[in-house]
């Protein structure tokens, strides 16, 4: 009678899983497509010396291409084009920016997804002129990130001290990263950056699928879907309501696929949300991980949750980083290689 109640959970369950890993892989899609059809502007602002195009080229780890003004511009503003989607807008020089006649220049500014702030470590470090044009950009545009570039053109012990006198002087929280375009220095730092701003406009995955190294961003993701999934703090067992995990694993699922150019479908989604819960594997590590405490919490659960989702995060990032189907018995067999038992302390209340 128990086994019969059991497994009568169990399809309930397995049915419940179907259905939110349905209704989020409906709605992740729809949102990547939608954000796949945008379009991302960068502005550079800085000295013609500060290694603008140099670290424009480090940055996607390619040589983009100049376009040339439109006719019937008044100022020179150079485009250059990594994707028909994704461009970069730069100016001459500060000078560009100060004159009267620059309202083309601060269009490209007032629209732009990031701007990126030039100056250079080894010289005058937000002189007036740079100041000047900060005080302007920022009353138009606050995504602002400061590239503070040629630092291994300074001692090393002065890095830091550059970056909080930029922080102090422009009495603001805006980003400093200091980097070195010619020895590649903080380059990935740099881009993570972009991306944490280009998250909030829902522009982040049309610029990472777009990196070479894709791998720094799809350990983000999958770390960050375990947090949440670990957050959620449900156990998955048959009886467990497991809706919110399952959306938070297709998801990341959905957004692995597009950032490797490799969509995942409807149905491997779905299959992999229930053989990851419901299955061997997920029924397995939670009675391995309630051995850690006398009772089962809510830690355990939590703790379940967040590393089958990590694991199964890395498992899918494997197979597709190594050309394998992502298929139930491929991510299955790779799920044990990632996953970690939750690390709990015993919650057996004092005598």
């Amino acid at each position: 009678m128990q086994d019969q109640n059991t497994e009568q959970l169990s399809d309930e369950l397995e049915k419940q899983i179907r259905d939110a890993a349905e209704e989020a892989f409906d709605e992740e899609v729809e949102s990547v497509n939608d954000q796949l059809e945008k379009e991302i502007t960068f502005a550079l602002v800085g000295d013609i010396n500060t290694g603008k195009s140099s670290t424009v080229n480090a940055l996607m780890e390619d040589e983009l291409a100049s376009v040339a003004p439109e006719p019937g511009q008044t100022i020179e503003v150079g485009r250059y084009y990594y994707t028909e989607k994704i461009v970069f807008v730069d100016t001459p020089g500060l000078d560009d920016v100060i004159k009267k006649n620059s309202e083309q220049t601060m269009k490209f500014f007032r629209q732009a997804d990031v701007i990126l702030f030039f100056l250079n470590a080894a010289g005058t470090v937000l002189s007036d002129g740079e100041m000047k044009v900060f005080k302007k950009l920022k009353r138009k545009n606050n995504n602002i990130i400061f590239v503070l570039n040629k630092i291994d053109a300074v001692d090393e012990s002065e890095v830091d001290g550059l970056v909080q006198y930029v922080k102090r002087h422009t009495a603001t929280n805006l980003p400093v990263i200091p980097i070195s375009s010619k020895e590649g220095t903080n380059v990935q730092e740099l881009r993570e950056e972009i991306l944490d701003m280009l998250k909030k406009n829902g522009k982040d995955l049309l610029f990472a699928r777009h990196l070479r190294d894709k791998s720094p961003v799809a350990n983000k993701w999958i770390y960050a879907a375990g947090g949440a999934a670990g957050t959620v703090g449900l156990s998955p067992i048959p009886g467990s309501d497991i809706v919110p995990i399952t959306g938070i694993q297709v998801t990341m699922m959905v957004r692995l696929g597009k950032l490797y150019d490799k969509p995942i479908s409807k149905r491997r989604a779905k299959e992999l949300a229930i053989a990851t819960v419901v299955g061997n594997i997920g029924r397995t590590t939670f009675r391995q991980a309630v051995k850690v405490v006398p009772v089962a919490g809510s830690i355990t659960a939590a703790g379940v949750a967040g590393s089958l989702t990590v694991a199964l995060g890395f498992a899918v990032k494997y197979a597709y980083e190594h050309d394998l189907d992502v298929d139930v018995d491929t991510i299955m067999s790779l799920i044990p290689k990632y996953y970690e038992e939750p690390k709990v302390k015993d919650q057996t209340p004092p005598k």
